[in-house]
């Protein structure tokens, strides 16, 4: 049996991670420089959306990311496919920084973001499952909580990390700046450290062995249909809770009409406290399980989403924004780690990186790239600010009914084993 791996060097997991979604998310967060670049002769709503649009698009290849690089994961080992996703979406990043403007190469610009936002959505489609099934793999089994932590943790992070990036930038910058170059130094700045990613992955000590490696395809075909669905429900909740939430930014700016930088300002909110909360989230879920930690923090998030968007609304304070955008991210970081933890733990060693990374790819493909465009879609045609947080609560009551009928993944006390394993 493998012994685990100390904390401090499967942070370094969780560094990599963070890089990866930094370069993937960045895009959301300048979307509207985004479209003035690339779609420049659209009016603004119109640009927005097909700027929302392309960052789909870069959910498209991310379920193929997740059955091609998970499968080579189960077969070959888990570094090497984090090692392959990461070197490709550093290749993606760069291309999409420096690629010109409409004005400059006319229709071929678009074309160039959409092929790298392919490319970084299979990327990233490939990222989650190896690197969650080495958190879990690596992790004593009384701590897979606070190990597995580290996915959301660096996820939000980067999310913390694009947001100051941002925020300084939108601060220092004039919006013609912004929008002439300003945001392609957000990007390089993440591909001027995918050097360092590398050095340390390639360090890392392998968990997957050869007796681990996959078993015949009948077994891998016993993973039950329930579990299958279950998870997907719980995925797609969390993807529509968490990008509804990465959307303030952009609803700052564009559904009250504050400042670019006041915008920035939300994600930073958000940042800091998920990325807080994520550890804690981790060791409360080690310490009283998986399920009631994830169902009480999902109930409190479907009371708290439609009053908080009503206040920001209403008030249009930037004090009052942010306040609201501290709740919703406390409770969406305690909602999400637990549930993350309680897949991960269900699915057995031969086949999770593929089944984690797959479903968590197409529950992302379908949610996570549409939600942003349809919050805006909604928001437009009900001319109600409290769209996003209607489409939350609905999300949210499924997520709720998967969670209830979810068996309970946290090892007993003297079992050093998961439901699957």
């Amino acid at each position: 049996m493998l012994r685990p791996i100390p904390f401090s060097k499967v942070f370094a997991v969780g560094l990599g991670n963070a890089l990866e979604f930094y370069d993937f998310l960045t895009y959301s967060f300048f979307a509207i420089q985004i479209g003035h670049t690339f779609f420049p002769a659209q009016k603004t709503s119109h640009g927005l959306l097909f700027s929302l649009a392309t960052f789909g698009v870069g959910f498209v290849s991310r379920p193929l990311g997740g059955v091609i690089i998970g499968a080579y994961a189960d077969r070959v080992g888990r570094r090497p496919a984090m090692t392959f996703s990461f070197s490709l979406m550093g290749i993606a990043i760069t291309g999409l920084a420096l690629t010109p403007s409409y004005d400059q190469i006319g229709a071929l610009a678009p074309i160039l973001l959409v092929l790298f936002r392919l490319a970084q959505g299979f990327a990233l489609g490939g990222e989650v499952g190896p690197s969650t099934a080495y958190l879990v793999e690596a992790a004593p089994p009384e701590r897979r909580g606070l190990y597995v932590s580290l996915q959301y943790m660096t996820q939000d992070a980067a999310v913390l990390a694009a947001g100051i990036v941002g925020f300084a930038l939108s601060s220092w910058l004039t919006p013609a700046a912004l929008d002439a170059w300003g945001w392609r130094v957000a990007f390089l700045l993440g591909a001027l450290v995918v050097p360092v990613g590398l050095v340390i992955r390639r360090s890392l000590p392998e968990t997957l062995h050869a007796s681990d490696r996959e078993s015949p395809a009948s077994d891998t075909a016993k993973i039950p249909r329930r579990l299958v669905v279950l998870s997907l429900m719980m995925l797609a909740s969390m993807t529509i809770v968490l990008y509804s939430i990465d959307y303030l930014a952009t609803y700052a700016q564009d559904s009250l009409h504050m400042t670019p930088s006041q915008g920035f300002g939300a994600i930073v909110v958000v940042g800091v406290c998920t990325m807080t909360f994520d550890p804690i989230t981790g060791l409360l879920a080690d310490r009283f399980g998986r399920k009631p930690v994830m169902l009480t923090a999902t109930v409190l998030l479907m009371v708290a989403a439609i009053p908080s968007f009503a206040l920001m609304a209403h008030t249009g304070s930037v004090i009052v924004v942010y306040a609201g955008t501290a709740v919703l991210s406390v409770l969406s970081s305690l909602a999400a780690g637990p549930t993350l933890i309680a897949i991960t733990e269900s699915f057995p060693k031969h086949a999770r990186a593929r089944t984690l990374g797959t479903l968590y790819a197409v529950a992302v493909a379908t949610f996570g790239g549409t939600t942003q465009i349809a919050v805006k879609w909604l928001t437009d045609v009900s001319k109600s600010p409290l769209a996003p947080a209607c489409y939350m609560t609905s999300a949210l009551a499924v997520g709720v009914v998967a969670m209830l009928l979810m068996r309970e993944t946290a090892p007993t006390p003297g079992d050093g084993s998961s439901e699957m394993d």
